[in-house]
């Protein structure tokens, strides 16, 4: 595949969204980017436009179907995307609690992990087809692999993230449509740093953007790092589940829950 040139990023305020942004920084090349938190955005873009890319911002909730419709429609028609990243995500779980997740914020996370991710690309797929060409990547988990008893609506989301890439890769390459799916482990991030747990071959976001890019610029199916955790998760799958329930039982992990609720 040919360099990106034009590119969408969603949670571009922190995390593995700024640092792609700023892996991709680089003269020639616009970067379209959302994200919630203005200041840190802000940040973002000084450091992309820093670098010589040409940047447009705006500060968005990927909740939001009609505003992502419009905004992210626009930019399309400026200058059309080579490649649209859907990376923007939180994450919840049991707590300290134990017993079961709060449905406020249960459906506040699948609004943006499963809903969002539709909203980022629902609009770039039509223009994408016509025009024969382009990319949509996808930021899952290996969380997504099997379910997990300290966070069942999370693993639930980023199963459904999966499923679809996958769904969506079989019936759009056909079309000169390149669908990516990114499935990383522990990244240190501002959302996991509030997990407390122990992250196995945990990596800071500047090397898991270049190992995203690298996979994306080489048009890969799937793009999976730490590739020995990817296969302990991928092992459980295959494993009696009751025996997998019980292994996960016996680690000590506190997801805390989001403060993220449902707009009315």
């Amino acid at each position: 595949m040919s360099e990106h040139r034009t590119i969408l990023i969603t949670g571009a305020s922190s995390g593995i969204g700024r640092a792609l942004a700023l892996a991709y920084a680089a003269p020639s090349v616009r970067l379209a980017l959302i994200g919630r938190n203005a200041e840190r955005l802000e940040e973002t873009v000084a450091e992309a436009e820093a670098k010589g890319a040409q940047v447009v911002a705006a500060r968005l909730d990927v909740r939001d179907r009609d505003a992502m419709q419009t905004w992210i429609a626009a930019q399309d028609a400026a200058r059309p995307f080579d490649l649209a990243i859907a990376n923007a995500g939180i994450t919840t779980g049991l707590g300290s609690n134990g017993g079961k997740e709060d449905p406020e914020a249960v459906r506040a996370l699948l609004a943006t992990n499963l809903f969002g991710v539709l909203n980022t690309v629902e609009p770039l797929i039509g223009p994408m087809c016509a025009r024969g060409r382009g990319q949509l990547a996808f930021v899952g988990s290996i969380a997504g692999l099997r379910g997990l008893p300290f966070s069942p609506a999370y693993c639930a989301s980023k199963a459904a993230v999966h499923a679809y890439a996958e769904s969506l890769r079989g019936s759009l390459e056909g079309r000169g449509v390149v669908v990516s799916l990114v499935i990383p482990g522990f990244v240190k991030t501002p959302l996991n740093d509030a997990i407390k747990a122990a992250k196995p071959l945990e990596i800071d976001a500047a090397q898991a953007a270049k190992i995203i890019r690298r996979g994306l610029s080489r048009g890969k199916a799937t793009i999976v790092f730490p590739l020995p955790l990817y296969l302990v998760a991928r092992l459980a799958r295959l494993l009696p589940p009751r025996l997998v329930d019980r292994l996960f039982a016996q680690f000590d992990v506190n997801v805390p829950e989001t403060r993220e609720r449902v707009r009315p």
